[in-house]
């Protein structure tokens, strides 16, 4: 008869066959780190986005990276699949924390009216066309309109994906007390027309010079709470055509209710809108005017219109009154009120622009949202007195 097992070396066999099934081959270590910009990434298999695709990531998931060929970076998702892609799709923690920042801090800022677009449309996470898009607006999908910039065309900063490795110290050289330093060469002469020489040569004039390539954005809310930057020229606001036709060629950049109107079964609101002449101005609208429905001729009338202003976001406006932000001088900047008494405009006062939106650079050159406190006004002559008897 055969020889049983040893029950030891069974044993010993079966724990051998589990260690190595449960072994997992070593993982390259991570070098760096970032999160996935657009709202999908795809992970190819090789340098190639014709290779296969390995995997799937959604904005915002955070990314080990583990290597690196030029422009493009070996990923590590969530879920432990590694996958190459490259540069453009991915985001540093400085620009993901801007997006969310970004969206916390237009929340409570006031809509200038609601627009959409034609075709679909690429959401920026700054004003820049390089700049990563993180989530796109499909064909009729309504948003909501915050601010406006004109920005210079210019390449984004550089980025620092990857720590870059401590440099070594550098050995200093021993000092030999022996033999001194050699006495520095005697500099030339200058030549004999160095006065002719140093004077500035003749530039072109800077009216010459053509004018610097630029983009008008403007900053929008979607429906799902997220902001971000979109090209102004791919989208248009919806108020009503019948109102929208008084144009005269301009473009609208804001809009508001201010009540209605009831005409027998149907009821009109009252419009208040803003106008800019053409895009790439430094400020946000140039005009304005008040609609009001006419109850005799059953049409929009105008009933206020202001032209040739350089206005600034945000206008303001609720049922029967508004303001506007407008510059009245270089670097100053007023408040003007109006209120509405039947279907008449009336000036209602003006105080300084208290709390004016707006879009300062960092020194990386990227865009920001500001909100710039006006000085309080002196008090006058009269408010000085009563404050000295009342003391």
């Amino acid at each position: 008869m055969p020889a049983s097992p040893n029950p030891r070396i069974i044993l010993f066999a079966i724990a051998a066959l589990t260690l190595a099934c449960n072994v997992e081959p070593q993982r390259a270590p991570a070098i760096g780190e970032a999160y996935a910009g657009p709202s999908s990434l795809t992970l190819y298999k090789d340098i190639d986005p014709k290779s296969p695709a390995v995997a799937t990531v959604h904005h915002g998931d955070l990314l080990q990276i583990t290597a690196r060929h030029r422009r493009w970076y070996k990923v590590r998702s969530p879920k432990g699949v590694e996958g190459w892609t490259d540069d453009t799709g991915l985001l540093d923690r400085d620009q993901m924390n801007r997006i969310r920042a970004m969206s916390k801090e237009t929340a409570g800022l006031p809509s200038q009216g609601l627009a959409t677009t034609f075709g679909t449309l690429r959401v920026h996470a700054e004003p820049n066309r390089q700049a990563v898009s993180f989530v796109q607006v499909v064909e009729g999908e309504k948003f909501d309109v915050i601010a406006h910039r004109v920005v210079a065309r210019a390449p984004l900063p550089k980025r620092e994906l990857i720590v870059p490795a401590p440099k070594p110290a550098r050995k200093t050289k021993k000092e030999n007390s022996r033999l001194p330093p050699p006495p520095n060469p005697v500099p030339p002469a200058p030549p004999e027309d160095w006065v002719a020489l140093s004077k500035e040569r003749s530039q072109i004039p800077e009216e010459n010079l053509p004018p610097a390539a630029s983009d008008d954005w403007t900053l929008i809310r979607t429906h799902s709470g997220q902001s971000g930057w979109v090209l102004t020229s791919r989208l248009y606001l919806t108020i009503p055509d019948e109102v929208a036709q008084y144009a005269e060629g301009h473009r609208i950049t804001s809009y508001f209710s201010l009540g209605k109107v009831r005409d027998g079964d149907v009821q009109k609101d009252i419009w208040l809108w803003t106008t800019a002449e053409s895009l790439g101005e430094d400020h946000d609208f140039d005009s304005y005017r008040v609609f009001t429905w006419s109850l005799r001729h059953h049409r929009y009338e105008t009933a206020y219109i202001q032209r040739r202003e350089i206005g600034f976001f945000p206008v303001l406006a609720k049922t029967g009154e508004f303001s506007v932000c407008l510059e009245i001088a270089p670097g100053q900047r007023v408040r003007k009120q109006y209120t509405m008494l039947g279907n008449a405009v009336r000036p209602a006062g003006q105080t300084p622009c208290q709390k004016d939106q707006g879009i300062e650079e960092d020194a990386e050159g990227t865009a920001n949202i500001v909100v710039t406190e006006a000085p309080a006004p002196k008090p006058g002559l009269i408010a000085r007195l009563k404050s000295l008897f009342t003391k």
